[in-house]
Order: structure tokens, then sequence, then C-alpha cells
């Protein structure tokens, strides 16, 4: 997605909001479907009354909804207001803070809330929460106060934070030379086949869907990305697997396990709300849609980060344990486990 620049005065004090370059394949179609493919919680209709006001532009001049977008179009929408997500409020939302020092916290983050203020997501995310609750915080290269990684909506689990300028240095190296521990519990579908393994394969952009990432094994595009997965339960149809990240791309765990043909259970972007294995009995399908209501939302914990302190040198590590919508869902398989022969 593009970045958010401040566009020249001839544009009559219009902020970019979004910019897309349609791809050398790209057949013509209506710039109102192109953008659905490209922004997440737009709908087609605020699109089409962002073109009815001038909003969309491609190459340089407004278009109406009805322009179809060809190869090369530079697409892009302006507004008369800068990005919401630069807009920070401080919001009282109670946070778990699982450890505090001068320089940075680790934060357990429940499944539901957003990390950053972003498109559809202006308000009551961890960032607005942190801005009340600490002065001060440094910010990242994306202008992003404190933020160190982060990790999607519907995953649950540890973030560290960063308070200091020191820290955010220190911290974000750790990341980058692939020091730090992170460990996630998944649960996916099927039957992993061997114990333990990596997936290796570059993660960018899906290049039909925008919303999704994809692996490009031959490294084509996106970046290097390494995951490595060890089986922990096995239940015949789904499987839970501990995956521990090298490196730390967009939906990593959740696009590489799709790669090697394991959807995460209840993962809607990536196809795995859909019963993806098991029997066609009515019983089993209740079953699954039970599991489906327990969970409402990709089977993803982080639950381990470990990480040197950027002061002191200390390696701290730091565990969570498996929310409770979770851990229901997992313990409802076990017991279909125990009592089918699968």
């Amino acid at each position: 997605m593009a970045e958010h620049n401040e566009i020249e005065e001839q544009d009559d004090e219009l902020y970019e909001h979004y910019n897309f370059k349609a791809g050398r394949g790209q057949e013509p179609l209506r710039v109102d479907k192109f953008l659905m493919n490209f922004i997440e919680n737009a709908t087609r209709n605020k699109i089409q009354q962002a073109a009815k006001n001038g909003n969309i532009w491609v190459n340089g001049a407004a278009v109406k909804s009805n322009y179809r977008v060809k190869a090369d179009d530079e697409v892009r929408v302006l507004f008369e207001h800068p990005p919401y997500e630069y807009l920070l409020t401080p919001e009282n939302i109670p946070l778990d803070i699982v450890y505090e020092d001068d320089e940075l916290l680790v934060v357990n983050k429940p499944a539901g809330m957003v990390v950053h203020p972003g498109h559809g997501n202006y308000s009551g995310t961890l960032i607005n929460a942190l801005v009340y609750h600490f002065d001060h915080l440094p910010k990242n290269s994306n202008e992003r106060p404190g933020l160190v990684h982060r990790i999607d909506k519907d995953t649950s689990g540890l973030l560290v934070v960063a308070r200091t300028e020191q820290a955010m240095t220190h911290l974000a190296r750790q990341f980058f030379d692939k020091t730090s521990e992170r460990e996630y519990l998944a649960l996916v579908w099927g039957n992993v086949k061997e114990d333990e393994g990596t997936v290796e394969g570059h993660i960018g952009r899906h290049p039909k869907n925008r919303l999704q990432m994809a692996v490009f094994e031959d490294g084509s595009h996106g970046k290097e990305a390494v995951t490595h997965y060890k089986v922990l339960e096995r239940f015949g149809y789904v499987t839970l697997v501990s995956c521990k990240l090298e490196t730390g791309r967009t939906h990593q765990i959740r696009v590489h396990m799709k790669h090697i043909g394991h959807t995460l259970f209840n993962d809607e972007r990536y196809g795995g709300e859909k019963i993806l294995k098991g029997t066609t009995f009515t019983k089993y399908k209740q079953f699954v849609e039970n599991c489906f209501k327990t969970l409402p939302r990709q089977a993803l914990h982080a639950k381990t980060l470990g990480f040197e302190h950027p002061v002191t040198g200390e390696i701290l590590r730091f565990d969570s344990p498996i929310p409770d919508d979770m851990e229901l869902c997992l313990e409802k398989w076990r017991k279909y486990a125990r009592h089918t022969e699968l």
C-alpha cells in the first residue's frame, strides 16, 4: 500500500490517502471495482461517493467511478483532510501489561484489538491506548509511537513496546537481525504429515487480491520469510502446531501454513472458515460450526516473546496463556478426537 504523502498545492490542499499502480497485466476494470480489491473495509458505495466528490484521480486527473483502469495507470485517492491514522487520539482503554520498566513494556493483546489506526479502524487501537497511558513514546520509521512490531487484529498475544529512542533502535535491530524469539500457537486444517519442518518462500502482496499476501517460491517478489513449525497435538482433521518466526512478514504464519496445505482454522481471509477437512456427516458439520462460534477468528496466538533488554543486556522471555476462546476450541477437538475413529 502506498505511503501517505501531502500532495502539492495545485491539488488544492488535498492529501493522498492511497496510491496504487495497476500492473502490466491489468485487464480494463471499473475504478470502483479496482479499488474494492485494494482497500480493506471499503464499500462500493463509499468509493462511488468519493469519485462523485472528485476524490479519485487516475494519472493526475479526477475520474468518475465508471472509468476503466488499464495497465500502468496510477490510481490515487485524495481527500481534504490528512489520513485519520495520523490523528492519534488518546483513549482510556485498559491494557494487559505483562512487564514494564523505564525502557519498554510487554503487552498481552486480546484478539479483536487493532494494533495501529488505519482505514476503517481509527479508534480503539492499541496505539490509542498507549498514547493515553504513556507520554513521549518514540516513533518508529512509520511514525507510529512505541511500535517495534505488530500482530494482526484477530491474533492474540505478546507485543513489546519501546518507551525510549534507545529502546526503539535496539529492539528494532534485534527483530531485523532475527535474534528475537517469537513463538506462536496455531490450529491448522489437516493432519500435518511431518512432526516438524521449515517453510521458506518470499512473501508479498497477492497479485490479484491485495488484501491477501502470497508466497513467491522463486524469490521474484516480496521479502524473504522463514517459519519453523513443530506439531504439538494431532486431532485428525486439524493439528495444533508451534510456529517459530525467523522473519516477521505480514500474515507470515497464515500464508506459509496455507502454502503447505494447512490453512489456519477459521481464518476467513485465507479460506479457513470453510470445512476444509473431514466427513460429510451433518453431525460433523454442526460440530465444526460450533467450533467456529467458540473461536470466531483465526486460531493464532503469539505465545512466547524473547529479546535482549536494550540497557541491561539481560535476556527477557515472556510466555502468555492460551486465551479462553482458543482453549475452548482445542478442548472440543480433543473430545471429538477421543470419541471418533478418524
